[in-house]
This record gives structure tokens, C-alpha cells and sequence, in this order.
């Protein structure tokens, strides 16, 4: 069976399961039961479903604040022609530096998020590789100083009326 799971084929306790864990990932399948009221065979399946489905990913984010030596950026890039696009896109994927991509509205055709060692390190991506593939017209780099807040929004909000 072709399973193309879209939002409106997922109810509240779908929803709820997705905010627990976007709060604590660790979670455990009992305490989420406790918690949402159903059973722990409920839980394991809708988180097995979830994950097989591709609508859950559950993974680890470094703290770059914590860990030290870390320099987080964001890299904006004009492609021309756009029919290059769809490549850069693709060379840029393959960076293990890059922690976000996105095709972008505005000035920008590409954002980019990366975590570089140092700003040397950031050079040599932006002019040894991102400004040498074929379609990349202009880059702007902006480095972050001090990261607020990364999260996962809560989805519910979408698509669940609060009052």
C-alpha cells in the first residue's frame, strides 16, 4: 500500500504525541501513555507509524553555545540562471557543515544554515567550494552571535482551534 500521510491525516493524539516529544525526545512510551491518558500499545504505534511515515524524526542537537569553538552562519545565496538551482541545491546538501537548507522568497534564492570550527573554516566553504559551483551568482554571509532560541514550533496550532 502507497501511504502518502499528509496533516489532515493526523488527529489530535498524533498531535499531542508530536508535542511531548518535541519537548522532551527521550520521552518514554509510559510516561507519554500516563501523560495522554491511552494505552502504551496506543503510544508505540502511533510513534511507530509517525517514524515509518516520515513525519517524526527524532535526533540529537548539539548546544554550540555549550560545546565551545563552534561558529553558527547563515549564508544567502543568488543563483543565475535559476534553472541551476535544483544543482546547487543538491552540492550544498552534501556539506556536512550545512544544518539547514531552503529555496527562499526575496533577494535570496538559497538559505543556508551552517556550523563552521572557526571563521577560517567558514572561508573556505564560501570561497573554495559554495562560490565555485556553476549558477552561484552572489553570496552574503551572516554570522550568528548569540542564539536565542532553536525549536520546533508547536504544529498543533495550525490546525487545532484553541478556543
Amino acid at each position: 500500500m502507497d501511504h502518502n500521510p499528509t496533516a489532515s491525516s493526523l488527529d489530535e493524539l498524533d498531535f499531542a504525541i508530536l508535542s511531548h516529544l518535541r519537548d522532551d525526545g527521550r520521552k518514554s512510551f509510559t510516561d507519554l501513555a500516563n501523560t495522554l491518558e491511552v494505552s502504551v500499545s496506543t503510544i508505540r504505534k502511533r510513534y511507530t507509524r509517525l517514524v515509518e511515515d516520515n513525519i517524526l524524526r527524532v535526533y540529537g542537537r548539539v548546544n554550540s553555545e555549550k560545546v565551545g569553538k563552534i561558529l553558527y552562519a547563515q549564508i544567502l545565496i543568488m543563483v543565475r540562471p535559476s534553472k541551476f538551482i535544483e544543482t546547487v541545491l543538491i552540492e550544498i546538501a552534501g556539506y556536512p557543515e550545512v544544518s539547514f537548507l531552503a529555496v527562499a522568497t526575496g533577494d535570496y534564492d538559497i538559505e543556508a544554515d551552517v556550523m563552521c570550527r572557526n571563521n577560517d573554516h567558514l572561508n573556505q566553504l564560501v570561497y573554495d567550494k559554495i562560490v565555485k559551483i556553476e549558477g552561484v551568482d552572489f553570496v552574503r554571509t551572516n554570522i550568528y552571535l548569540r542564539i536565542m532560541k532553536i525549536a520546533q514550533p508547536d504544529l498543533s496550532q495550525f490546525f487545532f482551534s484553541k478556543g
